[in-house]
């Protein structure tokens, strides 16, 4: 089962099925290949949505 999730692979910019990276350069695990496509995406609002909430703190 392992295998079968997808990771993003901050080194090569690319999704990739597997853990072909280190833990350092891996972020995961999602269940398909396009939540890994989307994963800086997603980290960057999530980001931004934190630091305006911690705006408004």
């Amino acid at each position: 089962m392992a295998d079968e999730q997808w990771y993003y692979d901050l080194a090569s910019g690319e999704a990739v099925q597997g853990k072909a990276s280190g833990w350092e350069n891996r972020m995961g695990p999602y269940a398909s290949r396009g939540e890994a496509e989307a994963a800086l995406a997603k980290a960057k609002a999530r980001n931004e949505a934190w630091d305006a909430q911690d705006e408004d703190d």
